[in-house]
């Protein structure tokens, strides 16, 4: 007898480096990144998530791993959609008898078109209604932020491929920015500095395992080391080398420096009322890149204004939508774009 499943409500995360679905009553179901693998000869998808990363850099020419949203906007509507409804089937089987709902984050900046393209791809990959909230209101949600409070809030979401940097008042966004500075290019800045200094070239995967491993936001006292294979660009074989943290923290400063010049902006931009409720509350940090060792003390030390990491960054905007999901009258009314 086939168990049958009855899910109605789905919160997805739809990241640029990775999407995470959240189900009500079972939690973060999913966590795998936004890639898709094509293959060219059928003009079809043949692997989504762990899978098609698997096959970035090492496919053949005739199978293509791409990543379908870039910046935290769409730039694939077809990959994007067929991603989404990989993703719904995932969690609610090919036999559905009901259509979910679906809350969907989307950056703060991004345009009506690109929000609908959203809210299309949703129902098309199966959604009965689509609905998208602004991703700083759900990773402040996420983190336990009291949003509808009469009174400041800073949330400073740094994810993939965008950073979304937002005061947050009853509710509503009262002063937002968002910076297309993230993970990936703290990642491509590593890679760039091993080529130059080394004149070897990392992948991707190798660079972000860099940054987790031994990346600092301040130059530490002890440092640590790591060994890094890649190619050599000169003979072209193989070749390792061994990397010192305070190398990987000289490599980020421009990335970094780009994110608290964006953080400034949103303060400057404040009014006097809540910059005095966020000098006393300080500022929280979520988002993947917030678990870089030493962030939220750069981020202090520069603005002098305290500055916390949430409690599982990079699950603050997928438990928001499971909040948001599990009050969604009362979110429909207050906070939503919909369809």
């Amino acid at each position: 007898m086939m168990k049958m499943i009855f899910i109605r409500k789905v919160g997805i995360d739809l990241g640029t480096k990775n999407t995470l679905v959240f189900v009500p009553g079972k939690g973060v179901v999913i966590n795998e990144p936004s890639v898709v693998a094509i293959s060219l000869l059928e003009n079809k998808v043949i692997a989504v998530g762990n899978e098609a990363r698997e096959m970035l850099g090492r496919t053949p020419d005739t199978i293509v791993a791409s990543q379908p949203l870039k910046d935290g906007a769409i730039a694939d509507y077809r990959v994007t959609e067929a991603m989404l409804k990989y993703f719904l089937n995932r969690v609610s089987g090919h036999f559905r008898f009901f259509r979910p709902e679906v809350v969907l984050s989307i950056p703060a900046g991004v345009t009506s078109t690109e929000r609908r393209a959203v809210i299309d791809a949703a129902i098309k990959a199966g959604a009965k209604a689509a609905y998208v909230v602004k991703e700083p209101i759900l990773a402040a949600i996420g983190a336990g932020i009291p949003i509808h409070a009469a009174q400041g809030n800073m949330i400073i979401n740094i994810g993939g491929g965008t950073s979304e940097i937002a005061i947050i008042s009853l509710g509503g966004i009262v002063s937002a920015h968002s910076a297309r500075v993230g993970g990936n290019r703290i990642d491509q800045a590593i890679s760039d500095h091993i080529k130059r200094k080394y004149s070897i070239a990392i992948g991707d995967r190798t660079a972000e395992e860099i940054k987790m491993k031994i990346g600092s936001a301040i130059a530490q006292v002890k440092e640590e080391h790591m060994e890094v294979h890649g190619r050599d660009l000169m003979g072209g074989l193989p070749k390792t080398v061994v990397v010192a943290s305070n190398e990987v923290t000289e490599a980020i400063q421009d990335e970094l420096r780009e994110i608290i010049n964006v953080i400034k902006q949103v303060l400057q931009e404040t009014p006097p009322e809540l910059s005095a409720d966020i000098m006393d509350k300080g500022m929280v940090l979520s988002g993947g890149t917030a678990q870089l060792k030493y962030l939220d003390q750069l981020i202090s030390k520069t603005i002098n204004v305290p500055c916390y990491v949430a409690d599982d960054p990079a699950f603050c905007v997928v438990k928001g939508t499971g909040i948001v999901l599990e009050n969604l009258e009362v979110y429909k009314r207050s906070i939503m774009s919909t369809k």
